[in-house]
């Protein structure tokens, strides 16, 4: 059993609307980027699959898939404890990533819709799913006596900014492991429908089909540039972005253990299932993946949580800052040295079996 940190008590801006979680690694972030060199972008030598997936997302096939029905018109009291709080703090996480991407396609649909229309069409659709996802789960935490204030959020968070192909890059990685997050959770209620304890569950099939698509087309949009995919310079932010990505998903699972807990999963084998399914999918898109089978590679992920709990528990103690200083570099050593080792465990080529062109 995986060690989890007791979910807090959530904290409230005013009654019935919850304060947003402190900001930190692991917390969903909001994002910006260069939007003329998104205009700018040359499609051409995928344009084809590109205009397939943007009617896909034209046809809009969950329009009518995300209404509350009558099994959410009930009393949630008797969720409470760790449970109803980890639930909660599931629900708000989901919430801020999803409403996190809304923004990000929002603007950019936006912002080059006179220069570049198919790409701003793409965007306006995904902003769309994003901006439905992030209301029906709001809606969900409002079950629970509580809500996110969206316009506070769009307001008050940190704004990165990431280069168009980190974007890229990362909003390719997020669908597809959100999309095997949902389908697994999908198929273990179909499979142990006892933890089945509230309804939102019974959405994820669809939901994740959207997470799939849009995970669909930013590979294309990523196969449209042969900077992204065909030098070393590509192999090496690959490898990176993976990896960071598993770092960032293994260290996140392990904190809301309690959560998959509370739902029959077992926390390790979900993530390294997820991790190893996102991996295998990204084969499709990347000129390599991980080699997510080398003996150490998940016991590696497991000493930067291990060490990252340390440092949590550091930030947390009493004693003065400078010795805090002093305290964080033992253990902050330990997850960069484990990141470069599994950065450096050779990758598995994938254009080797396919040839240079997807």
């Amino acid at each position: 059993m995986v060690n989890s940190l007791t979910t807090p008590e959530p904290q409230t801006l005013k009654p019935g609307v919850k304060a947003p979680v402190q900001e930190t690694l692991l917390t969903p972030r909001f994002y910006t980027t260069d939007f003329d060199a998104v205009a700018n972008l040359d499609i051409s030598a995928n344009e084809t699959e590109i205009r397939a997936i943007v009617e896909e997302l034209r046809a809009d096939y969950n329009r009518h898939h995300f209404v509350r029905d009558e099994e959410f018109k009930q009393s949630w009291d008797h969720i409470t404890g760790e449970k109803r709080r980890a639930f909660i703090d599931f629900l708000e996480r989901s919430c801020t990533s999803e409403f996190s991407g809304f923004l990000l396609f929002k603007e950019l649909s936006r912002r080059i819709k006179s220069r570049n229309p198919l790409l701003a069409e793409a965007f306006e659709f995904m902003a769309r799913d994003e901006a439905r996802h992030a209301g029906f789960l709001n809606k969900s935490m409002s079950d629970l006596k509580l809500s996110l204030d969206l316009n506070y959020l769009t307001k008050n968070r940190t704004y990165t900014f990431f280069p168009p192909e980190w974007v890229i890059y990362t909003v390719y990685l997020s669908e597809k492991i959100g999309y095997w997050r949902y389908i697994l959770v999908h198929q273990h209620m179909q499979e142990h429908p006892e933890y089945q304890f509230y309804p939102l569950f019974r959405k994820f099939e669809s939901w994740c089909q959207d997470e799939n698509r849009h995970g669909d087309f930013f590979k294309a949009l990523l196969r449209s540039q042969p900077q992204l995919w065909k030098n070393w310079k590509a192999r090496l932010w690959v490898r990176f972005f993976l990896l960071t990505v598993f770092v960032t998903h293994t260290m996140t699972v392990f904190e809301r253990a309690s959560f998959y807990e509370s739902i029959g999963i077992h926390p390790r084998k979900y993530n390294n299932r997820v991790i190893q399914e996102t991996n295998n999918t990204s084969a499709r898109a990347f000129p390599l993946i991980l080699n997510t089978n080398h003996p150490l590679f998940f016991w590696r992920l497991e000493q930067c949580w291990e060490n990252n709990m340390k440092l949590a528990a550091i930030k947390n103690n009493k004693l003065p800052n400078f010795v805090k200083f002093f305290q964080r570099i033992p253990p902050a050593t330990a997850i960069f040295w484990n990141m470069l080792r599994l950065f450096l465990i050779k990758p598995i080529d994938t254009e080797a079996t396919r040839g240079t062109v997807l």
